[in-house]
Formats: C-alpha cells, structure tokens, sequence
C-alpha cells in the first residue's frame, strides 16, 4: 500500500479503490473525507454511517448536523475544517471497527494528518483517540483536555453520536468546543501564518 501520497486528492483516490479489508465489499460508497487542504482543525470520527454510505461524505446524519451546530456555536463553519473518520467504510449496522479494519485504514488517516498539518486535531469517541493516545485512554477522562504532540494539540471530544443519546455528554461536547477559539488563537501564535492559497476538497 503506498503510504506517501502527493496529495489528498491521491489520497481520497487510494480510499476509493482500497480493498485492504472485508468492508470494501460491503460499502456503497468510501468516504475519504472532505475540508480546506490546509485546514487549521482537523476532526476524527469514528466511520461512515448509512447516509455517508449513501453520499460518500462525511457526517451527514444526524451527527453531522449536531457537529455543524457545535461549529456555529464558536463561529466556525463546516467548510473550515477538514471532516474524516478512522474508518473510510461502514461497518455493518454501525458496529464498532474491528481491529483488522482499523489498522487498514491507519496509513491514509496518519497521510491525512500529515498532508493537512493542521493545528487542532480533534479527536470524536474512542477510536479515533485510541489511534492517537493508544487503547487505554479513556474518553470519559480525558474529554476536553487539549494534549500537545509535536507541534499541534490534540483536542479529545465525545463523539455526537454518543452525545444525541445522552444529555450529559452533549453539554460536555458543548464546553469542550468553547474552548476552540483560545485553543486556536494561541496555536496560530506558535505557528508560521500560512499561505493563503489553500484548496477546498468538497468531496474528500
């Protein structure tokens, strides 16, 4: 498997042709992700669910419509922030990724973060933690608690799909993404300002 693609538009190709585990024959559509190529924040997921199947984008569901608000919420927007999952394809009735699955989809998620650079990423749920901070994080622990790794911070969050279920965690969700705006005023400090000829990837 090539693990040095030149770009994401490469990338999001590879997605689309991969058959590196069962779910390829499963899917109606891939889901690469979509966003700016050089976006600031990068968010994580967990894997496409059925309408995302159907469309080959990111959180359009329900989720997606949670998340979208949470953007609004500190003056963000969708087409801001470059959206992906650990898992490219929907696993079957949404179960959790299997192991095979995930260590699949780990080289195009790790290009992701590299192509992109971003400097907030933000993980969604325990899979996309676990493939940052290893299986023994636990998210309820470490939610809203930005951790540096090199030269970027990483932003644990509970997934919106957990936080649709349960009150609590949405009002978490909530508080830990009111911390964006600080979080990514003093990550622009730390960093060169970047050219501002990026690329909108709107179907990645």
């Amino acid at each position: 498997m090539n693990t040095g693609f030149a770009d994401l538009a490469q990338l999001a190709a590879a997605v689309r042709d991969c058959r590196r585990c069962p779910l390829a024959g499963l899917r109606t559509l891939a889901v690469p992700g979509e966003g700016p190529t050089q976006a600031e924040i990068l968010l994580i997921g967990e894997g496409p669910g059925q309408q995302e199947d159907r469309q080959g984008r990111p959180f359009v569901g329900a989720s997606g419509h949670l998340l979208q608000k949470l953007l609004a919420g500190v003056g963000l927007d969708r087409s801001q922030v470059f959206i992906t999952n650990v898992v490219k394809c929907r696993p079957p009735n949404n179960r959790d990724p299997l192991p095979v699955e995930l260590a699949a989809c780990a080289p195009f998620l790790d290009n992701q973060v590299t192509l992109i650079d971003p400097l907030i990423l933000i993980t969604l749920g325990r899979f996309s933690l676990a493939h940052f901070l290893g299986p023994g994080a636990r998210i309820t622990q470490v939610h809203g608690r930005p951790t540096r790794l090199g030269d970027r911070l990483l932003l644990p969050m509970f997934h919106p799909a957990a936080a649709l279920r349960n009150p609590q965690w949405q009002q978490a969700l909530e508080a830990d993404f009111a911390q964006l705006p600080g979080l990514l005023a003093a990550a622009r400090r730390s960093r060169p300002p970047r050219p501002d000829n990026f690329t909108q990837l709107s179907l990645f």
